[in-house]
């Protein structure tokens, strides 16, 4: 895959295609509204790009304080935008 319309047409996909990195497999995951999967696939990394996505995920679960905390450490500010808006931003960057 290599653009965001396909990541998201492969959502209709059982399982996620080829070799994505934590990173796109917890969006994809996440895309799929598999939350609980999706955060198992980062919770235990701790490079920056992991602490990014795992911050998405705990501001869509509605735990800001966690998510903030998430933000820092991947040395980002908490988005002003949908959660759509950065999902497909995420998506991008780690495509």
């Amino acid at each position: 895959m290599k653009t965001l319309t396909e990541f998201r047409e492969s959502l209709t996909l059982e399982q996620p295609v080829g070799e994505l990195s934590a990173q796109l497999k917890s969006l994809w995951y996440d895309g799929k509204g598999d939350w609980h999967r999706a955060h198992a696939q980062v919770d235990y990394l701790d490079d920056r790009d992991s602490a990014w996505v795992h911050a998405y995920l705990h501001r869509k679960e509605g735990d800001i304080a966690n998510a903030d905390y998430w933000y820092s450490k991947a040395r980002q500010s908490r988005p002003n935008m949908s959660l759509d808006e950065e999902w497909g931003q995420l998506v991008e960057r780690f495509l």
